[in-house]
This record gives C-alpha cells, structure tokens and sequence, in this order.
C-alpha cells in the first residue's frame, strides 16, 4: 500500500481537529511484514490508529509496527446547500495494521484502548492476502466522487432554484452519481417529472 496518501479525518469528539487516517511509522520490505486486520470502536477509528502510535513509540516497537490505515474514499455531499467533500470510512469498526506479528506486537495492540480484537479464525490473526490488500488500494487510491444525500424516494421537496421555484413536489428518483434528483410537480393540475440538481431541493 506504498502509493496511499495520508489523510485526514472528522471524527466525533475532537472538536475540529483533523485526526490523520493513515499513519506511517516506520517503513519497511520485509517480508514477513503483513497487513491485518483489527476490530475498534466505531466511530473511533482514527482516534484508536492515534492511540496504538503513541503505544508503538513508547513501547520501542517501531521494527514491529509499521503503518496503520483507517481506509477512506472521498465522497461528495450536499451541506446546507452546498457540495462538500468528506471522508468517508470504508471499513467503519476496523483499523489496518501493517506488523510482524509475534506475542509482543500482538500484545500492544489487542491492549491498546478502543481496540477490542484481531480478525481472525479462532484465536490466530489472519494476514490479508496480497489480492485483498490491492483491493483495498485501488478503492483508497480511485476516489469516489459521489453525492450522499439525506433525501429518499417519495419524500415532499420544495425547489429553491431555476423556473420552478417555490413550487413543491416528491421525490420519484434520485441519481447520487450524478448528483441530480426526478421530482413529480404539479402543473396544470398534472404531475408532471422535472429533472433538477440536488442543490436546487430542499425539505419541506
């Protein structure tokens, strides 16, 4: 995963501060260093990653542990009417570690604070595979560029832009790729489809 770039991360509780998601310790081609998998408190993972990196340091594991990664893709959404970009976790629950595992490594990181585990068979950790782990770079690496939006099919909407403004109407599809939304309206006493960008709609 050497072509990941860092990132920064929202999470609840930091107040506004950017908690890196993708963190490098210590950078390393030795084989028996493999990816893996770990459960966290959801919502929490960034945090968590923080946590272990300051556990690494003080424990001198830096030639144990080598990079952490709460995997994202950016994602366009639509915030008070306007198109925002945000990170949004891949994986929500779970911390990638890069190690070479043995008992110390395994011990600092199934006792680190909001980790509750290692994903697994039974109590043995298992490493990803080269295919998983290129799967998960090419989602890291190819970003989304898709709207997430709060509307649903058949919600009531009013039009906030363009020539029918002010009229109000329900939501019959939504296109997030596109960013663009089908609202039935009422003209002349007919229902009638209007294709409208998603800034251009607001509840009621």
């Amino acid at each position: 995963m050497e072509e990941v770039q860092p990132q920064a991360i929202d999470e609840r509780g930091t107040g506004k501060k950017k908690i890196p998601g993708y963190i490098v310790i210590n950078k390393t081609a030795d084989p028996r260093a493999k990816w893996y998998v770990v459960h966290t408190t959801s919502g929490h993972e960034a945090r968590v990653a923080e946590t272990l990196r300051q556990r690494v340091e003080t424990m001198g594991l830096e030639s144990q542990i080598f990079e952490l990664m709460v995997p994202t893709q950016d994602r366009v959404v639509i915030r008070g009417g306007k198109k925002a970009t945000i990170k949004e976790k891949i994986f929500p629950g779970y911390l990638l570690v890069k190690i070479i595992m043995d008992d110390p490594t395994w011990l600092a990181i199934r006792t680190t604070p909001g980790i509750t585990g290692f994903v697994g068979a039974g109590k043995t950790p298992t490493p990803l595979s080269e295919a998983e782990v290129a799967n998960i770079q090419k989602f890291v690496s190819a970003p989304a560029k898709r709207f997430k939006t709060r509307f649903s099919k058949g919600e009531a909407v009013k039009i906030t832009d363009g020539p029918f403004s002010d009229f109000l109407g329900t939501i019959d599809e939504i296109d997030e790729e596109k960013g663009k939304v089908k609202v039935l309206v009422s003209i002349f006493g007919r229902e009638t489809p209007v294709e409208l960008d998603l800034l251009q709609i607001a509840k009621v």
